[in-house]
C-alpha cells in the first residue's frame, strides 16, 4: 500500500520506518533535510508539501505537533485538502483537541475526505519497536478497514467511539500519566527525605497495588537523574492545555491535572522544558534541596 506520512520527529520517524519494514511504500513530506535522505534510502518518494503527497496517495498519515499543524497540513495552503481525492483517508495520530479533530473531520467531509484520530502512548521506545498504544476515533468500519495497517505501529489498537474520541481518550491517558509521575516523585522524595533508600522503595512497592507500567519505565530514569527525552516535558504541557481546554468546555473539573501543570511550568521557567516528563522529579528537588537519586 502506498501511504502518505507527514511528520517524521521524534515519534513519527520509527512509526513510519515500520511501515517501510513492513512493505508498504511511503510518500514523505518533511522539512530537515537529512531525515529527508535518510527515508529516500529507504525507498521512500518525497513531496514538496501536502498536497504533493494528497496526489500521490489516497491514504495519510500525520503525526505532527498539536492542532494548528493538523488543520494547516490537512485545511491549510498547499494542504491535502486541495488535491485529495473523494474516498481518500486521512488518519491523524497527532494528539491534539477532540474538538479541532471533529472540526478538522466535517472540513474534509465536504471534499469526501473521511478521517479517524488515533493519538498513540507509549513514548519514542515503544514507537521503535511497533507496541504503542493506540486509541482511535471515527467510523467502524474505517476503524476495521485500517486495524491491521495501525497493528504495525502498536500492540494495543482500540476503537473508542466516533472522530474526537481517540484525542479524549489521549488526554486522559495524559492526565493519569502526569499526575503518575508527580505522585511518584513525591513519594521518592519522602523515602530519601526520611532516610530510606528510594530504590528499594521501588522495589518494594512495584508488585503491589501502587504498581504501574509509569513507575516501572519512570523510576530507573529518576534515580540516575537521566531526563533524556522520550516524551517531553514541553509536549506534556500541550496535551494539559488541551485537556484543561477540553474539560473547561465540558464542565468537567479538573484540579490535580491544573496542579501538575503550575509544576511543569515551573520546570520550563527554569529551562527544562525539553527534559523527559519524568523530570517533575526536578520540582520536588528543587522544594525540598535534596536529590532522590545516589
Amino acid at each position: 500500500m502506498k501511504i502518505g506520512f507527514i511528520g517524521l520527529g521524534i515519534m513519527g520517524k520509527p512509526m513510519a520506518k515500520n511501515l517501510i519494514k513492513a512493505g508498504h511504500e511511503l510518500v514523505i513530506c518533511e522539512l530537515k533535510k537529512e531525515t529527508v535522505e535518510e527515508f529516500k534510502g529507504l525507498g521512500a518518494e518525497v513531496a514538496a508539501n501536502p498536497a504533493g503527497v494528497a496526489k500521490a496517495c489516497s491514504l495519510f498519515i500525520t503525526m505532527v505537533p498539536n492542532s494548528p499543524q493538523v488543520r494547516t497540513v490537512a485545511l491549510g495552503e498547499n494542504g491535502l485538502i486541495e488535491t485529495a481525492k473523494p474516498g481518500s483517508v486521512l488518519i491523524d495520530m497527532s494528539s491534539i483537541d477532540p474538538m479541532e479533530s471533529k472540526a478538522i473531520g466535517e472540513e474534509l467531509a465536504k471534499k469526501g475526505i473521511e478521517m479517524m484520530d488515533a493519538p498513540v502512548s507509549g513514548g519514542e521506545p515503544k514507537a521503535i519497536d511497533g507496541t504503542l498504544s493506540i486509541m482511535c476515533g471515527g467510523k467502524k468500519d474505517l476503524f476495521e478497514k485500517y486495524k491491521d495497517l495501525l497493528s504495525i505501529m502498536g500492540s494495543s489498537v482500540t476503537h473508542i467511539g466516533d472522530l474526537g474520541a481517540g484525542n479524549t481518550c489521549k488526554l486522559a491517558n495524559q492526565i493519569i500519566v502526569a499526575c503518575n509521575i508527580a505522585a511518584l516523585s513525591e513519594a521518592l522524595m519522602l523515602a530519601k527525605k526520611a532516610g530510606t533508600d528510594p530504590e528499594k522503595v521501588f522495589e518494594g512497592i512495584k508488585g503491589g497495588l501502587a504498581g504501574s507500567t509509569v513507575m516501572n519505565a519512570k523510576t530507573p530514569m529518576i534515580l540516575a537523574h537521566n531526563y533524556k527525552p522520550g516524551f517531553r516535558i514541553e509536549l506534556h504541557i500541550k496535551d494539559l492545555t488541551n485537556a484543561l481546554n477540553a474539560g473547561h468546555k465540558v464542565s468537567s473539573p479538573l484540579p490535580l491535572t491544573g496542579q501538575v501543570m503550575e509544576m511543569m511550568q515551573a520546570l520550563k521557567a527554569d529551562g527544562f522544558e525539553k527534559d523527559d516528563h519524568s523530570a517533575l522529579a526536578k520540582y520536588y528537588e528543587k522544594l525540598s534541596n535534596e536529590k532522590i537519586g545516589k
